[in-house]
């Protein structure tokens, strides 16, 4: 939790983006495992936590345009509450940390909604909201989905996107417990070790350092399934381990990193060749990234280095511009570059991954592969932002490809057979855009050349 003035400062600039009417923004609340009293671990709304700053659930913030008042509404706490859960400050207590001077009871909240005025809210994402909202507003699930503020929505995201020096620093710390998760990765990448054991042992290294892990782990030798939370493997020789996880700190800021690292330490002279390609495409595409270029633009030019790194190798052939024109890369990179991050791994993205990510400059590609890039307008300094290109060799992407003639051109279909059981490498960074450029969001990098990944492992 940050200062209070923060906070205040915070809600002041959004009270001068909405017109009029009634903001309302709602808390999560308990969501429950397999009974009521076994509850998931508590996560506070993202844009809650940003404009209100308190991690407890049955909360919510109504903030009155029109009248210039705002308020916090909950319930204190039962006997029965303590009991179980603990003492907390009252309510009056905790809403005077972050700048609110007037509590009401929860059940308060519909006098706002029966004074005629337009009322302000996100999409819900947690079924509990939508439901609440349906009962607030005398209105069907649908409707309620369907009927978010796109000016409450715009205005956000016009604010959460560019981080202070305060978000920036509590990223920095989440990125030295994500640091310190890989190279505990790298270490345990041994022959005869489980990937459940790696991703038990750094998942508790995250949350002896903060809140929670940022998103699930993603640990397999099977690389090429690019969400792969199968933990199943034990490491062989010869294969690769993709690591893809990260950190969320007890501030809720995120990181978000990735490493493929050869079993034991060694690579094989065709691995160190992909491996090679995927980290230009990193390092180019970091070097790229700086105020008003778009990042598709650099997406587009990770794809060009995939291409031509491929090519080299005899995997690929053809005109470079045609086969971007084509989507030809996307057959060994079928996701995006990056993504925005944040409160969020995937930053804001409940408010809707193409408001995030596109403007009316810059609009979604619906190419394969390009469609699938997250973020793609114009990069401006406080963006926070992955940097993750990789090459993989899915097989049942190749065998349709190869059976529909797709892309035939531009694909050495025969050669990729010696590619069976490859998997696949991604490398993944965390940056910052400055007014100069760009730079990481942890100073310190993570091995990512072949030979420094070897030391790693072997030290």
């Amino acid at each position: 939790m940050f200062e209070k003035e923060i906070y205040i400062k915070r809600r002041e600039l959004l009270k001068k983006s909405v017109n009029s009417g009634i903001v309302l923004l709602l808390g999560n609340g308990e969501a429950a495992v397999n009974y009521a009293d076994n509850a998931y671990t508590f996560r506070q709304d993202s844009s809650f936590i940003y404009y209100i700053g308190l991690d407890t659930p049955g909360l919510a913030y109504v903030l009155d345009i029109d009248n210039d008042t705002e308020y916090l509404l909950g319930d204190e706490l039962t006997i029965d509450d303590i009991i179980w859960m603990g003492n907390l400050p009252s309510l009056k207590e905790r809403a005077a940390a972050v700048g609110i001077e007037t509590v009401l009871p929860y059940s308060r909240l519909s006098d706002f909604v029966a004074k005629n005025k337009p009322v302000h809210y996100l999409k819900p994402y947690r079924h509990l909201n939508t439901l609440y909202l349906c009962d607030l507003l005398d209105k069907k699930a649908d409707e309620v989905i369907s009927g978010f503020s796109i000016e409450l929505t715009k205005a956000i995201i016009k604010m959460r996107l560019i981080k202070s020096v305060e978000e920036l620093k509590s990223l920095e710390d989440s990125g030295k417990t994500g640091y310190a998760m890989h190279i505990v990765a790298m270490k345990m990448c041994q022959q005869g070790v489980s990937e459940r054991e790696i991703a038990g042992v750094i998942e508790g290294l995250a949350i002896s350092e903060g809140a929670r892990v940022s998103f699930p782990t993603i640990l397999s030798m099977n690389g090429q399934t690019l969400h792969n939370h199968d933990h199943s493997g034990i490491l062989a020789p010869g294969r690769l381990m993709l690591c893809d996880a990260g950190s969320e700190n007890m501030d809720h800021y995120a990181s978000d990193f990735t490493r493929t690292t050869a079993v034991g330490g060694a690579y094989s002279q065709k691995q160190k060749d992909i491996h090679n390609i995927v980290l230009k495409a990193l390092n180019d595409s970091i070097a790229l990234a700086k105020p008003g270029v778009t990042y598709k633009s650099v997406h587009r030019n990770a794809y060009k280095i995939i291409f031509e790194g491929l090519r080299s190798l005899g995997l690929m052939k053809g005109d470079t511009e045609e086969a971007l024109n084509a989507g030809a890369p996307a057959l060994f990179m079928p996701h995006g570059l990056g993504h925005a991050m944040g409160l969020d791994v995937h930053d804001m993205e409940n408010l809707g991954e193409t408001c995030v990510g596109y403007d009316d400059e810059v609009a979604r590609d619906t190419m394969f592969g390009y469609k699938s890039l997250r973020f793609g307008k114009r990069l401006e300094p406080g963006h926070v932002l992955t940097v993750e290109p990789g090459i993989y060799f899915i097989p049942q992407l190749i065998e349709k490809w190869k059976t529909e003639n797709i892309n035939t051109a531009f694909i050495n279909f025969e050669k990729l057979k010696a590619y069976d059981g490859f998997g696949g490498i991604r490398l993944e960074d965390d940056i910052v855009i400055t007014p100069e450029g760009s730079r990481l969001v942890y100073e310190k990098r993570l091995p990512v050349t072949p030979e420094e990944i070897e030391r790693a492992v072997k030290d």
